[in-house]
């Protein structure tokens, strides 16, 4: 895409100046084509520098395509200066014609699993305005650093597959698409952007307290950086990771297709015998999706609990139990599972 074809868009003369950036021009073009989507968008923006350029990127990328962009500020009131912030955020974004609105988190706040459960309400305040405004796609910052961090941090927590290559560019919950187009940028090149755009970006403290694991994992990830690790091999060996949980995705579509069947009116699945008669990791899959689809949850059901039960159905000694918002139940030879 040629700096002229851009001019040919009404883009604002401010953008246009940025994008004469041959470094910023250089990332835009790499946006475009991970983002390449023709629909309306809802944008996540914490004030971070990720999530800055991101605001910068996609709203060029709404105006070149004539598209609807929504832009959001979660502020979750977990420091005394977070709404300040917040507005601080709105209204620098506002003067560079990027109009945001604040989502506030209200009520009680957790003592434990912190950044977790922050993380889950985030998406929560989100998911529910993308229904409200009929927008199904959510763009969020994660970038490459990301993805490497989340690698080490599911393995330190002991997941699967799955889970130590589960950020993906696109993700889908009911029917809400969750897109990544920054994960092929480094968070250097973000936070050029940002400086250079914008000359702000919020520090978040938080990312100063060693008592968090993926501030940990950001230290050993540089001191394995400095003993020769390779970022081009190491993102190599998760998108071939990224091809054999495809391999395995495909079993339990097959699974859930052939050996589950769906009541719409009652709103319950019913398991039959034959959904545990394969490998262990297809019918955990499975039963884990299944879990989510009637609990209506984004985040599933806890590995551990998840393994207890599908232990008590193979060993015969299951009858009734709750998980992740559902009842599970078993009828004769099948398992039925319905909305708490």
């Amino acid at each position: 895409m040629s700096l002229k074809n851009l001019n040919a868009t009404k883009i604002p003369k401010f953008f246009k100046s940025k994008l004469n950036n041959f470094r910023i021009n250089k990332i835009y073009k790499s946006f475009e084509k991970s983002l390449n989507i023709s629909e309306d968008f809802i944008v996540a923006v914490s004030g971070g520098p990720d999530s800055l350029a991101l605001a910068f990127l996609s709203k060029i990328y709404s105006i070149k395509k004539n598209l609807i962009s929504k832009f959001f500020i979660v502020d979750h009131k977990l420091r005394s200066n977070s709404t300040k912030e917040a507005i601080m955020v709105k209204k620098i974004l506002k003067k560079y014609s990027i109009n945001a609105e604040i989502l506030t988190w209200r009520g009680k706040k957790p003592s434990k699993n912190l950044q977790s459960l922050a993380r889950k309400k985030r998406y929560d305040l989100l998911i529910a305005k993308s229904r409200k405004l009929k927008i199904k796609n959510i763009l969020l910052g994660h970038h490459q650093d990301d993805l490497f961090e989340n690698f080490f941090i599911r393995i330190l927590r002991g997941s699967g597959l799955k889970g130590i290559i589960s950020l993906d560019k696109k993700s889908n919950f009911e029917q809400i698409n969750l897109l990544r187009p920054l994960l092929d940028q480094k968070k250097e090149d973000l936070v050029f952007i940002s400086k250079n755009v914008f000359n702000f970006y919020v520090n978040d403290p938080f990312n100063d307290d060693e008592k968090f694991l993926r501030i940990g994992v950001r230290v050993l990830i540089d001191e394995l950086q400095k003993k020769g690790l390779d970022r081009k091999k190491f993102n190599t060996t998760i998108k071939n990771l990224k091809y054999s949980n495809s391999a395995i995705s495909f079993y339990v579509k097959q699974n859930l297709d052939e050996n589950t069947s769906y009541s719409v009116k009652k709103n319950l699945i019913i398991l039959s015998k034959n959904f545990f008669q394969q490998p262990y990791e297809i019918i955990f899959r499975s039963f884990s999706k299944v879990i989510s689809i009637i609990g209506g949850r984004y985040y599933s059901a806890r590995g551990k609990k998840i393994d207890k039960i599908l232990s008590e159905i193979q060993k015969n000694s299951f009858l009734k139990g709750t998980l992740g918002g559902c009842i599970i139940k078993k009828v004769n030879q099948t398992i039925i599972i319905s909305k708490e």
